[in-house]
């Protein structure tokens, strides 16, 4: 049953790259054909060149990034070795997937409703000081715990226990119950 997990990754990354291909391929090919017959003169215009290229080369490295670490790798008889990395994972991979989408959204939406579309794109470096912020600036110059947000930092008070255990040995501590205390000093 172990292998199954793998099967299941493989099958879901192999399902996520095709729509990352398909994605790719209609935002691009949308973007361009609306360029083309609604809106002729932004090809003229070297700004919306550039700044189309200039958002294009990320979008191009994180979409052959996702493919490279998401891609199973197979023997020659179809045997799955490795299903590649979870595409659906936390952190690089989910911000990946989202500056695709960010991009896809920027490009379309220029092509459609003009120029100042691509100001949303200041979306991911604003995203990124924040996660800055929060995880390491804020805890490292103001000693806050990253755990808690700027203005969450609440140092009187207790968190929340994690269990209905550790609640109830809480409150026995509290009232000074002997056996919760001899536990507490031993460890």
């Amino acid at each position: 049953m172990a292998n199954a997990s793998a099967k299941r990754i493989a099958a879901q990354n192999e399902k996520a790259i095709r729509n990352l291909r398909v994605g790719m391929i209609v935002c691009m090919g949308l973007s361009i054909t609306i360029r083309l017959f609604l809106r002729r003169y932004t090809f003229s215009s070297i700004f919306s060149i550039m700044v189309y290229v200039t958002t294009l080369a990320p979008s191009m490295f994180l979409y052959s990034f996702l493919v490279r670490a998401g891609t199973p790798r197979r023997d020659a008889s179809g045997m799955l070795l490795s299903p590649g990395d979870d595409l659906n994972q936390a952190g690089l991979t989910d911000w990946s997937w989202d500056i695709i989408y960010v991009t896809w959204a920027c490009q379309v939406g220029s092509s459609l409703f003009g120029e100042w579309v691509w100001w949303l794109y200041l979306v991911i470096p604003l995203y990124a000081g924040y996660r800055a912020w929060t995880s390491f600036i804020s805890p490292m110059l103001l000693g806050r715990s990253s755990a808690l947000g700027a203005g969450d930092a609440k140092e009187g008070q207790a968190h929340e226990p994690a269990s209905k255990r550790q609640d109830k040995l809480r409150k026995r501590q509290e009232k000074g119950d002997i056996r919760v205390r001899s536990v507490a000093t031993n460890r």
